[in-house]
């Protein structure tokens, strides 16, 4: 639970992988975020749904947030190395999707990094991405927005102290099921909300 950003893409066969590692190296760098580099060059070839077990690209961490992760497989899609561990091998059709679906959340990042992140990946994807689809919960990507960011955040946060003020003062009951108990709680934390 948290304000996050979800997207998915692939790498543009015209531009240059190197090239955007290093703008995301020396971005990371201004801003003191921790990053990994991947493989830095695709193997040549066509480029069709399948791909090796390598991950290629970047992915870069701010301060109390998710990493963000411009990483793709061989075939040039977006994904990172969790997905491939967990979807890669898959032959289940409705797990297979989610090979290529990222996440970050932002939440605890704050406002003004997750406005970073927002305009990095459109500039990003301008210069070196394909196909890029990004869904932001705070809709700063597709309004550019500050207020409804704020507001959005906002939402989040009083969501999360809901259920933190629930958690810490709704004690579980002698002999009440997890499932009666989660039931109970969010009943609880719903009635908060409309108040």
């Amino acid at each position: 639970m948290g304000l996050s950003i979800h997207y998915s893409g692939s790498f543009n066969p015209s531009a240059s992988l190197e090239g955007m590692i290093e703008e995301v190296v020396e971005i990371a760098k201004v801003y003191n975020w921790q990053y990994t580099v991947f493989e830095t060059i695709f193997p040549q070839g066509e480029f069709d749904d399948r791909y090796d077990e390598k991950i290629y690209g970047i992915t870069f961490t701010p301060p109390s947030c998710e990493s963000v992760f411009l990483t793709f497989l061989s075939n040039r899609r977006m994904s990172s190395s969790a997905h491939l561990k967990f979807f890669g091998n898959t032959s289940d059709k409705n797990n297979q999707k989610y090979l290529f679906m990222l996440s970050t959340k932002t939440q605890y990042a704050g406002i003004k990094t997750h406005m970073l992140i927002i305009l990095l990946l459109k500039y990003l994807s301008n210069k070196y991405l394909h196909t890029f689809r990004l869904t932001d919960e705070g809709k700063y990507w597709e309004t550019g927005d500050e207020k409804l960011l704020e507001d959005s955040f906002k939402h989040y946060n009083d969501l999360l102290n809901s259920v933190t003020d629930a958690l810490e003062t709704f004690p579980v009951k002698p002999g009440e099921t997890m499932e009666e108990y989660l039931s109970r709680l969010l009943d609880c934390v719903n009635k908060k909300r409309l108040m």
